[in-house]
């Protein structure tokens, strides 16, 4: 969910929009961006704030090619300003170069526009900063941001056809009882013949959809509204994913894309050399409460001296498969190459899980449609049937 935080920064408060599982997880990220929280209020429905419309990962890879072309940072971020046409990017480019020039090192200028710039961003870059390696943190995000990029958009894409699925069926079942219905009902209400009950059920709606049209449209669209609102504030309050984690065989998936993410942001920092602690730190606002629970567990047991295998085994946060690579990956001291490779064979498992999901959701639903459908036309039908059985 979304909070509302202003915070203490330079001797000035600033007012910034983050994401995070509970409203202490939103503090921890501003605490790891040097920033003092004066207070964090949840933002929820139609109070809710837009998210950044800065493009990171467009600003990350436009950066890194202008680096690897030659340009020093100041040159390459000077460049993007002047050909910028968007006076709200513009504005941070702006701010990010005034920044440089009066000396500030790269991350704490990022880390002054908190709500453009994620705290694994900042930390990304602060650990370039120590290794004089900046092109390759940037790599690294692109990466981590690509494969988060390819799960979010086969969700989406197993999602699309059933939406349409269920928008057209909507609609032909709402013409069907708003507009045929009623004619229908008109015209048996002459013939003075006895009709199937269920047929009368169905013409005692039209007779009543015809007699108050205008209501029921207004009726319509304002339960439209409501369901959308009220769908908008049960998505943001979390509810909405606390239920799918409750549902077989979804809350599982769910789960698992929740520690892909959480291996794919670990390996990264991990492997843009920060130590494991802080990576666990600014992972924090990647996770649900339940998960974030587990997660602070592990990371106190990890400093009381615990391998990260055995803190993450005895919290539930490593899957089987997982744990063989962290046990490699402590031996061989490659532990974020390791945590890498898990995020990658999860997002594997859960692209086939998608697909199985969708070639048995989508022909159920297509099923379920076509039962609605096809009930209203035989019930508005039944009664022909029975006047050409009555003329034989």
């Amino acid at each position: 969910m979304r909070f509302a935080v202003r915070a203490l920064a330079d001797r000035r408060i600033v007012s910034l929009d983050v994401e995070a599982a509970d409203a202490a997880a939103a503090r921890a990220q501003v605490l790891a961006q040097a920033l003092r929280p004066l207070s964090v209020v949840p933002v929820q429905g139609l109070l809710a704030r837009r998210r950044s419309v800065f493009p990171l990962a467009l600003f990350s890879q436009e950066l890194l090619a202008l680096l690897e072309a030659g340009l020093t940072l100041t040159e390459a971020i000077e460049a993007l300003c002047d050909k910028e046409a968007r006076s709200e990017t513009r504005a941070v480019f702006e701010r990010l170069l005034r920044d440089l020039r009066e000396g500030q090192r790269f991350s704490t200028a990022l880390e002054r526009q908190p709500e453009h710039f994620p705290a694994l961003y900042i930390g990304l870059m602060r650990a370039a900063e120590r290794t004089s390696s900046l092109p390759v943190s940037l790599a690294r995000y692109l990466e981590y941001h690509g494969q988060l990029d390819a799960v979010r958009s086969r969700v989406v894409s197993a999602m699309i056809y059933p939406a349409i699925l269920m928008v057209v069926g909507g609609a032909v079942a709402a013409f069907l009882l708003g507009h045929v219905v009623p004619r229908f009902a008109g015209i048996y209400q002459g013939t003075g013949r006895e009709l199937p009950w269920l047929s009368q059920q169905l013409m005692a709606w039209g007779n009543f959809a015809a007699a108050h049209g205008r209501e029921l449209a207004l009726a319509a669209m304002f339960l439209l509204a409501v369901s959308i609102v009220g769908a908008r504030a049960w998505w943001l309050s979390g509810a909405a994913q606390r239920f799918a984690r409750r549902l077989p065989g979804i809350g599982a998936t769910l789960v698992m894309v929740e520690l892909s993410r959480l291996y794919l942001a670990l390996g990264t920092l991990l492997e843009a050399g920060l130590p494991i602690l802080q990576a666990l730190r600014l992972s924090e606002g990647l996770l649900t409460p339940e998960t974030l629970l587990r997660h602070r567990a592990a990371t106190a047991a990890i400093e009381r001296g615990e391998s990260v295998s055995q803190a993450f085994a005895a919290t539930g946060l490593a899957t089987p498969v997982a744990l063989r690579l962290l046990r490699v990956g402590e031996r061989s001291g490659r532990l974020g190459e390791m945590l890498g490779r898990a995020a990658r064979f999860h997002d594997g498992e859960i692209a086939r899980r998608i697909d199985v999901f969708a070639r048995a959701f989508e022909p159920l639903l297509m099923a379920a449609i076509g039962l609605i459908v096809g009930t209203i036309v035989v019930l508005l039908y039944l009664p022909i049937f029975d006047l050409a059985e009555s003329l034989q």
